[in-house]
C-alpha cells in the first residue's frame, strides 16, 4: 500500500487510541461496574471506526463496529462485565494493533476478522437477544449513535423524518438475505436509509434471526412506507414507528453551548482572548533526528571554534566562541529532551502480557507499575524493551509461586510483580522484583556445574551474588521442562548482552523464600557522550566516561607477569592490563616514562586496565557510525570528529573485557 499524507496522521492517533483502549479494558477488568471506563473505550473505538472508515481500512472499521455493539449493551445495563467479554475485548484489540502495524509497514492492512466479529456478536446476543427482558420498550431497541442522531436531526430541518422500520420474515423464508436486501431497496426509495441492525453484511451474509431493523429518512408517510415494505414477499410483520429525535438534539446542541460558554469563562482571563491554543506540535521523528545530527555537526564545529580561538589569542574571539559554545550547549540540552520519551512507551505492553502469562500458568499476579513517566532517549527505547519482556516472563514463570504454593508457605495467594524507573545521575534504573520464592542457590549451583561452568569445589567458595550471575551464562537454564515460556536457554544471557551493548550494567539480588530483584542501569542517551581523550602513540581515542571507575599512574615495578599475561595490582584485587597500542596495531613509538598511564574500565563486576601513552582530558563527542564499508571492527564502537578536525575512534571497553 502506498503510504499517502494521512496515513502517518492515522497511524499516530490510531496507536494512541489503542493504547488507551488497551490501558481501559484492564481497569475495566478490576472495575466492572465503572461506566466511565467504559465510555472511555466506546469513545476510542468509535474515533478509530471514524478514521478506518475513511481510510478504507475495512476490517479496522468492521471489527471496531462490533467492538462498539458489545459496549453500548454494556453501557445501557443489558451485558454484563465478565472475564468472557474482557477476553473477547483483548483479542479484538490485539488484532486491531497488528492491522495498524501492518499499514505502517506498508501493507494493506486486512486480516480476517471472521472469528473475533463472531464472537463479539455472540456476547452481544447474550443478554438482549430472544428471551431478554422487554419491559422497557425504549431500551429494547437498538438507538442511533451520536453522528446518525445529528444527522437525522439535520434532515428534519429540510423535511425528512426518521423511522424506525422493524421487518419480520415468515417462518418458512428460505431466502432471508435477499428478501432483506428486496425490503432495503423498497425503504430506500422513499428515503436514505441511515442504519440497519444487524449491519448491512449480516444482512447479506443472512446470519440473522427472523427480525431485522432499518432506519430511515423519509418524507413519506407512516401509511406509505408501511405498504412499501409489507409489499415485498414472505414479509410477515411490518411495524414503523416514526422517531422524535429533534428535541433530544437540540438539548444536546444546548447543553454542549452552555458547557463551552462555562468553559469559557473559566479559562479566559479578563481582558484576553478566549480562545483556547494548544500548547503542543507533533513532529516527525524523522525531523527530529535529521535536527539532531545537524546538531552533532554543530558540536563538531563548536570543538573547531574552540581550539581556533585558544590558538589565535584574540581576547573578542575567545568571548564569542565561549558565548557560542555556551548557548549551543543549551541548545544541546533542548534536542536531548525533544529526543527523549517516556519508559511509558515500552511499559505499556506488560500489564497484557502478564495478565496472558498468569492465566495460562493458572497464576494470580498482580503487576503494579511505577515511574513510567520517566524520561530517556528513544533509541535506548527502542532497545530495551525485548531484554525487559525475557526479564518480566522470567518473573512470571520462575519467581512467582502457583497460588497453592504461595498459600502453603504463608503469602498471599496474589503474587506481585513490581516494574520501576527512575533517574539516577545521568542513568535511568529499571527493576524488576518479585516476591516470589527467590533464587534456588542450590539448583543454579547443581546447573552450573553440570554444564561445567564451576567445580564443585569453586562453588562452594561462591558468595551468594556470585552464584546468582551465572544466571547470565550463555545457555543457562534451570527450568526443568521446555515450554512456550521458557526452558529454551535462551534469555538472560541475551539480555546481558544487549544491556552491555548500551553501555548499561544488570544486576541481580535474592532472598529466598522472599523474592528476586533485577536492577538495569542504562544511560540517558548514546548519541552524544562524555568520554576521555587518550593518547596512544599517533593516534587518539576516546573511552566513554559511563565505563570508566578511574584513571591512575602505574609505576613499572607494580607491573605483575602471571602466566604469561600482565597484571596490575588493583585495590586488593589482581586485574588483567591491556595494551590499546597491541590491540590496534598503532604505529610509531612510546614515548619513555617512569610510570604508565592507565585506565581502569568496568563491565559489570569485571574489571581492566588500558594502558596508554597519555590522558588528554575529558570531552563531549559526537558517536557516529563506521558505516557499512568498514562494518564492525573490534571493540571500535564508532567514531567522532575533534575540534583540530582528526578522527578519533571510540572504545567499546565491553568488547576488550570479553
Amino acid at each position: 500500500m502506498e503510504m499517502n499524507q494521512y496515513t502517518a496522521v492515522f497511524l499516530d492517533e490510531s496507536r494512541e487510541h489503542l493504547q488507551a483502549v488497551n490501558d481501559h479494558i484492564l481497569k475495566l477488568e478490576k472495575e466492572p461496574h465503572e461506566l466511565a471506563l467504559i465510555e472511555e473505550i466506546f469513545r476510542s473505538a468509535h474515533t478509530l471506526k471514524g478514521m478506518a472508515a475513511t481510510m478504507e481500512f475495512a476490517d479496522i472499521a468492521s471489527l471496531t463496529h462490533q467492538m462498539e455493539n458489545v459496549l453500548d449493551s454494556i453501557r445501557r445495563g443489558q451485558l454484563a462485565v465478565s472475564t468472557e467479554i474482557i477476553d473477547s475485548l483483548f483479542l479484538a484489540t490485539e488484532a486491531l494493533e497488528e492491522m495498524v502495524e501492518a499499514i505502517g509497514a506498508g501493507q494493506d492492512g486486512k486480516k480476517d476478522v471472521t472469528a473475533l466479529v463472531g464472537r463479539l456478536e455472540q456476547l452481544e446476543a447474550g443478554e438482549d437477544g430472544p428471551g431478554a427482558s422487554q419491559s422497557d420498550g425504549e431500551q429494547e431497541q437498538p438507538a442511533l449513535d451520536e453522528l446518525q442522531t445529528a444527522m437525522a436531526a439535520e434532515a428534519e430541518k429540510e423535511g425528512f423524518f426518521p423511522y424506525q422500520i422493524t421487518v419480520t420474515l415468515s417462518d418458512d423464508c428460505v431466502m432471508k438475505p435477499v428478501r432483506a436486501y428486496m425490503v432495503s431497496q423498497a425503504a430506500g426509495e422513499l428515503g436514505e436509509l441511515i442504519k440497519t441492525v444487524p449491519a448491512a453484511e449480516e444482512l447479506e451474509a443472512g446470519t440473522f434471526d427472523a427480525s431485522f431493523i432499518l432506519f430511515l429518512l423519509s418524507q413519506a408517510t407512516v401509511e406509505e412506507i408501511h405498504d412499501a415494505v409489507s409489499g415485498v414477499s414472505e414479509v410477515m410483520q411490518v411495524e414503523v414507528i416514526p422517531l422524535k429525535l429533534t428535541d433530544k438534539a437540540a438539548n444536546e446542541e444546548n447543553s454542549q453551548e452552555e458547557t463551552a460558554a462555562t468553559q469559557v469563562e473559566e479559562e479566559a482571563p479578563a481582558g484576553q482572548s478566549a480562545t483556547r491554543k494548544s500548547k503542543t506540535i507533533r513532529v516527525s521523528l524523522e525531523r527530529i533526528d535529521d535536527l539532531m545530527n545537524l546538531f552533532e555537526e554543530l558540536v563538531i564545529d563548536r570543538s573547531r571554534l574552540e581550539e581556533l580561538a585558544r590558538l589565535s589569542g584574540n581576547n573578542d574571539l575567545e568571548e564569542t566562541v565561549e558565548h557560542v559554545s555556551r548557548v549551543s550547549s543549551e541548545m544541546q540540552e533542548i534536542i536531548l529532551q525533544m529526543r527523549m520519551m517516556p519508559v511509558e512507551q515500552v511499559f505499556n505492553r506488560f500489564p497484557r502480557m502478564v495478565r496472558g502469562l498468569a492465566r495460562e500458568l493458572e497464576k494470580e499476579i498482580e503487576l503494579d507499575i511505577a515511574g513510567a513517566e520517566t524520561e530517556m532517549d528513544r533509541t535506548v527505547i527502542e532497545e530495551v524493551g525485548d531484554p525487559l519482556v525475557h526479564l518480566i516472563r522470567n518473573s512470571v514463570d520462575h519467581g512467582i509461586e502457583a497460588p497453592a504454593e504461595r498459600l502453603q508457605a504463608g503469602k498471599p495467594e496474589k503474587g506481585k510483580l513490581s516494574l520501576r524507573a527512575y533517574h539516577s545521575g545521568n542513568h535511568v534504573m529499571i527493576e524488576i522484583e518479585d516476591d516470589g520464592a527467590g533464587i534456588n542457590r542450590n539448583k543454579v549451583e547443581s546447573k552450573a556445574v553440570e554444564n561445567g561452568l564451576i567445580t564443585t569445589e569453586q562453588a562452594q567458595d561462591l558468595a551468594d551474588e556470585d552464584v546468582y550471575k551465572l544466571l547470565f551464562s550463555a545457555g543457562f537454564s534451570t527450568a526443568d521442562e521446555v515450554s512456550d515460556i521458557s526452558g529454551r536457554g535462551v534469555g538472560l544471557d541475551v539480555v546481558r548482552n544487549k544491556i552491555e551493548s548500551l553501555g548499561g550494567i544488570i544486576s541481580v539480588a535474592s532472598a529466598p523464600g522472599k523474592g528476586s530483584k533485577f536492577s538495569i542501569q542504562l544511560p540517558l542517551t548514546l548519541s552524544i557522550l562524555s568520554a576521555l581523550l587518550v593518547k596512544v602513540r599517533d593516534e587518539t581515542y576516546a573511552v566513554p566516561l559511563t565505563s570508566i571507575v578511574e584513571t591512575i599512574l602505574l609505576e613499572e615495578a607494580s607491573i605483575m607477569d602471571v602466566h604469561g599475561r600482565k597484571m596490575m595490582d588493583y585495590r586488593d584485587t589482581v586485574i588483567p592490563l591491556v595494551a590499546l597500542r597491541e590491540v590496534f596495531d598503532v604505529p610509531g613509538s612510546s614515548p619513555e616514562q617512569k610510570s604508565q598511564p592507565v585506565v581502569v574500565v568496568q563491565k559489570g563486576e569485571k574489571r581492566t586496565g588500558l594502558v596508554v601513552d597519555s590522558f588528554i582530558g575529558q570531552q563531549e563527542v559526537v558517536l557516529k557510525s563506521l558505516g557499512s564499508y568498514l562494518g564492525d571492527v573490534f571493540a571500535i564502537s564508532g567514531a567522532t570528529i575533534l575540534g583540530d578536525g582528526q578522527v578519533a575512534l571510540i572504545i567499546d571497553a565491553n568488547a576488550l573485557m570479553n
